[in-house]
């Protein structure tokens, strides 16, 4: 895959990110870095380089997807109920816990995923 300049802003501007990010964001915040970015190119490229396992893809219920770079380890995230953004959480995960514990013998987890919805910093200090 080439490396073009507008993949170099849209992967500097996930490095930079706290956590997931819309295309729209994406756009928004890779403005600095290539100013003549436009969405579709951002959308393009966003897949490109998720099928190349360059970034991945975050799902979060009733929302449209939300990409963050690859490689960052296994992660949860947190969702502002007033501004929208979404945080990335660097904690212990759960999920070691509950397997043997509160999920019934024999059951395996493979892949799960945990977002916690409530108000970021920010918008707690302005309530």
């Amino acid at each position: 895959m080439r490396q073009t300049s507008q993949r170099r802003a849209i992967l500097q501007t996930l490095d930079e990110a706290s956590g997931p990010l819309t295309p729209q964001q994406v756009l928004e915040r890779a403005a600095t870095h290539h100013p003549s970015l436009g969405l579709a190119t951002v959308y393009r490229n966003l897949a490109v380089l998720a099928e190349h396992g360059d970034v991945v893809v975050v799902h979060l219920p009733n929302e449209s997807a939300r990409y963050e770079r690859a490689g960052r380890g296994h992660h949860h995230h947190f969702r502002c109920e007033r501004c929208g953004q979404v945080f990335e959480l660097h904690a212990t995960c759960p999920v070691a816990v509950l397997e043997g514990v509160t999920l019934p013998g024999g059951f395996e987890v493979h892949d799960h995923a945990l977002t916690l919805y409530g108000l970021c910093p920010d918008c707690r200090a302005a309530a």
